[in-house]
């Protein structure tokens, strides 16, 4: 397809690597040779539930989600993925098994990309990968033990303003339903609340 052949500078990439832990010349050729770009148009899926999940991504530029439909057709936003930020269905990629979940782009979005097989080979070419996506899996980790307190101890307002602390740069880019099924709430309940929380306090 057109849209595989377009290339994205791995420079991004190597800039976040190096705030977590500084690489050489050597790991940064590793980077340019392991990992692949690939534009993603909008509403394109990029993991099928049912498929197994084979690569890492990390986000250039656009935004991706991560979700689960049910049996009644309810989608549940796990996780969105705008730019600097990595998505993947950990379990699929790890235990090597079919996926649950859905990861589709809300935006024409440009990844990078390595194969389960090309980060094995991260790993044994440079052991410092290995302590940076160790480093990533944690933080991940955090990140959905939170959520998931935030869903089982938390108002809907509280984790509204939470939404707006982590994902304040996609406000006002992402349409209303997402941002509600993220929260677990209707559209029009969002509507109510962020009218509420802007209307000045007497």
């Amino acid at each position: 397809m057109k849209e595989n052949l377009i290339q994205a500078s791995v420079e991004p990439l190597i800039e976040y690597f190096n705030k977590l832990i500084p690489l050489n010349d050597k790991e940064c050729m590793l980077v340019t040779e392991l990992f692949k770009s690939r534009l993603y148009r909008r509403r394109q899926y990029v993991l099928q539930e049912g498929d197994l999940c084979n690569q890492f991504n990390f986000v250039i530029r656009g935004c991706l989600r991560m979700y689960k439909v049910d049996e009644k057709g309810n989608t549940h936003i796990i996780q969105f993925a705008p730019e600097n930020w990595w998505i993947n269905d950990i379990g699929s990629f790890h235990k090597r098994t079919p996926s649950e979940l859905n990861i589709d782009a809300l935006e024409d979005t440009m990844v990078l990309q390595i194969s389960h097989e090309n980060l094995i080979r991260l790993y044994t070419s440079a052991p410092k990968f290995d302590r940076i996506f160790r480093i990533l899996i944690e933080n991940s980790f955090v990140a959905l033990q939170d959520r998931l307190l935030q869903n089982i101890s938390s108002t809907a307002e509280e984790r509204y303003l939470s939404f707006m602390k982590i994902y304040a740069h996609l406000s006002n880019r992402l349409p209303q339903t997402q941002i509600a099924s993220f929260l677990g709430i209707t559209p029009e309940f969002l509507s109510r609340m962020r009218n509420r929380l802007v209307k000045p306090k007497s």
